[in-house]
Parts: structure tokens; sequence; C-alpha cells
């Protein structure tokens, strides 16, 4: 991965070269919650880099515990951008404006989240900002990292369309005896595993056209080095099949 990005206009140039990259249990975008904050156990790191990795560019940044994070749409990058997409908000099947949206295909693939910031270490000369409730890809690139300032970033009359209010997380979601059996091994390196899981799969990751509707489809997600097996069982209860170690 190149740790440089380019965004073009008709009468500009600009390059910008990534100052860290993220560390994160989501393995693909299938499963990453559709908005941060949405998953408070999904715990990562902005790993500083090349320049960047300096221990005064975050001086004092941990009087703020939220950050906004710029980065790149890297994993959809190469498919372009479209003038109309398909939100999940409004089904899955109505188009609107991509600048209406927060779809990943935009005309340059950047995007912006809210993290939680937990702490920032700096061991062998690497700083890396710990961070919770990330909706971001392994591997994302990092262009810019502002502090989040409530007062002016949380406009509270602010008008949202058709997306004002938080989606439901309706689901509820049970384990096998099998899965139990095997989250107590993989809870030994991760307390909250489980959590983590349960917290995913409440918002029910499927496209969003098969919401409300029954699905037999056993399907997978990939946290950190795992797969994860599950299942709609009825239209409101998700059962967790397996989990297995994937080997690289």
């Amino acid at each position: 991965m190149s740790n440089t990005c380019e965004t073009t206009h008709d009468a500009q140039s600009f390059k910008f070269d990534a100052i860290g990259v993220i560390e994160s249990p989501y393995q693909e975008k299938f499963a990453i919650p559709r908005q941060p904050n949405l998953v408070s156990a999904a715990k990562g790191k902005v790993v500083l880099l090349g320049d960047a990795n300096n221990h005064e560019l975050v001086r004092d940044i941990e009087q703020f515990s939220h950050l906004w994070l710029l980065f790149v749409f890297h994993g959809t990058q190469e498919q372009g951008w479209k003038p109309l997409v398909r939100p999940p908000r409004l089904g899955g099947n109505v188009k609107t404006g991509v600048l209406a949206t927060r779809s990943t295909f935009r005309p340059n693939p950047i995007g912006m989240s809210v993290v939680k910031l937990d702490k920032v270490t700096t061991e062998k000369k690497q700083t890396i900002l710990h961070i919770s409730g990330l909706d971001l890809l392994n591997g994302t690139p990092i262009i810019d990292i502002k502090p989040y300032v409530p007062y002016s970033d949380a406009i509270i009359d602010a008008d949202a369309g058709f997306a004002q209010e938080q989606p439901d997380a309706a689901l509820s979601v049970v384990f096998s005896e099998q899965m139990q059996a095997d989250l107590i091994k993989y809870q030994q390196r991760d307390s909250e595993l489980g959590l983590l899981i349960e917290q995913v799969l409440k918002q029910d990751p499927r496209p969003a056209y098969k919401r409300g509707k029954t699905d037999d489809k056993v399907y997978g997600m990939s946290l950190y080095d795992l797969n994860i097996q599950w299942q709609l069982i009825t239209l409101d209860t998700v059962l967790v099949l397996n989990i297995t170690q994937v080997t690289k």
C-alpha cells in the first residue's frame, strides 16, 4: 500500500501523504457498522507513519475524548465513483446524489469518522493512538487527525434528512453451545470478543434490502484473524454458530 494519496480537480491537483494507518478488527467491508460509535467494543489503533511518527504532533491530544479521523476509502477506491448511489438508510433501493450520502464511492475517496481516544503510547519510537468505536477497515490510510470539539461539532438542532435518527439495533444475538465453548478459548486473548460480535450483529450487517425479511443463509464475517459464522433464525434473532481461526 502506498502512503501517498492524490485528489484531482480540473484546475488543481493536491498530493497527500498518509500520516498513519489503521489497525482494526474489521478485515473486510462486510460487517463494518455503517457509522462510527455504534459498536463501542470495536477497538483499534492509529499507527503514525514517517515524519508524522513524532510524539510532538500529538502533544496534549489526550485532553480530547474524541477525534475526527480523515481517511481514504482504500478498499473501494479502484471501483471509481458514481453520481447516484443507493444509501442503506433508504433500504438500498432508492437512488440519491452521492454528495447527499456517506457512500464510499465518491469523486475523491475521502471519509471522516469520529472515534473515542482511549490513550496514546510511544514505544521504541513508535507513537500509537489507541481508539474505540471505530468503523474503519484494517489498513485504512489516515490523512489527517483533528480534535472533536463538542460545542461546534455537535449541532443539536441540525436537520439530517433521511438519517435524522440512529437506526435501531433491534436484533437479539444468541450463541450456540459450540460458539460458547469456542469463546472461552478466544476470550483469553480478548475479553470483549463476545461483546464485539454481539454489537456488530445487532446492527444487522446484511445488505439493506434484506432488513425485515427472513433469511436462512449462513453468513461469515472476519474479525481480527477469526471467521465467525451466523444465521438469522427469526426476524429478530441471530444465532452465532461457530468461530474458527483463519490461517495465513
